[in-house]
């Protein structure tokens, strides 16, 4: 293949679970220019509606669901319409995520518990739905959203979120370990660690310390719209054939720091 082919998800089936605003759609909106049919699903069904409507309207067949990312019968639903409808699914991005800020003396128990089923139930859940059908197939490509977060401790001063940390850390193992698993069926599973990107969950941590953010970022700025694209293209086409269990960072730098 050259390298053009590489990079051609044309025939493709996608799942972007959060796909209906922020990152999530970022990556929908990459996978769907690459040629990839695009599922969508989140809590929020107008929202993704309303992505899945301007992708099929650039000539993209695409749906949307609402989803409850911790809900298994809601994720099989999911699954088992995508099937119907395309017959395979060849990508699954768990992008579905919660945040809560709080001091770590502070953080309610009910709060703690929902940020882990979002970020670490809801991966796992709709990993095991599609894992299975990717089993079948003996391909796939898996990539989880976790973050620079995840990778150790942060500052207090703009990020008191332990739940979200820890989880994000979670997810970073359970990639590392499920590329383990199922790479005997063919199925790569990757990770991205994002930095920060103005986003609906991020936009509290940036006005309380984007300046410190950006003090610590060496490329001197925050993620754009278009930032994650590349980064989620390569794990979900032929061209990370070869990767696996691995953790692509995408934070203008911050973690060398």
């Amino acid at each position: 293949m050259n390298v053009m082919q590489l990079f051609d998800l044309t025939g493709k089936t996608a799942i972007v679970t959060g796909g209906g605003r922020g990152l999530g759609k970022q990556i929908a909106e990459g996978f769907a220019e690459a040629g990839a049919n695009v599922v969508i699903c989140s809590r929020k069904r107008e929202a993704c509606e309303a992505v899945s409507e301007e992708l099929k309207a650039a000539g993209v067949k695409s749906l949307a669901f609402e989803c409850d990312v911790t809900n298994q019968e809601q994720v099989q639903d999911v699954v088992d319409a995508t099937i119907k409808e395309f017959g395979r699914i060849d990508i699954l991005v768990n992008n579905s995520g919660a945040s809560w800020g709080a001091p770590v003396v502070e953080m309610p128990l009910q709060a703690w518990h929902k940020v882990m089923e979002v970020n670490v139930t809801g991966t796992f859940l709709f990993a095991q739905a599609v894992g299975k059908e990717m089993i079948k197939q003996k391909s796939g490509k898996i990539i989880n959203i976790a973050s620079v977060a995840g990778l150790g401790g942060a500052d207090p001063r703009y990020m008191d979120a332990i739940g979200y940390n820890t989880s994000k850390g979670a997810v970073i193992t359970f990639t590392k370990d499920l590329a383990v698993k199922w790479g005997s069926y063919n199925i790569n599973v990757n990770a991205i660690a994002p930095g920060f990107f103005p986003t609906k969950m991020s936009k509290g941590l940036i006005e309380a310390g984007g300046e410190r953010m950006l003090e610590t970022t060496p490329l001197n700025r925050f993620g754009t719209d278009d930032d994650l694209k590349g980064a989620a293209l390569f794990l979900a086409s032929n061209a990370s054939n070869y990767v696996t269990g691995d953790i692509l960072i995408v934070d203008g730098g911050q973690h060398a720091m």
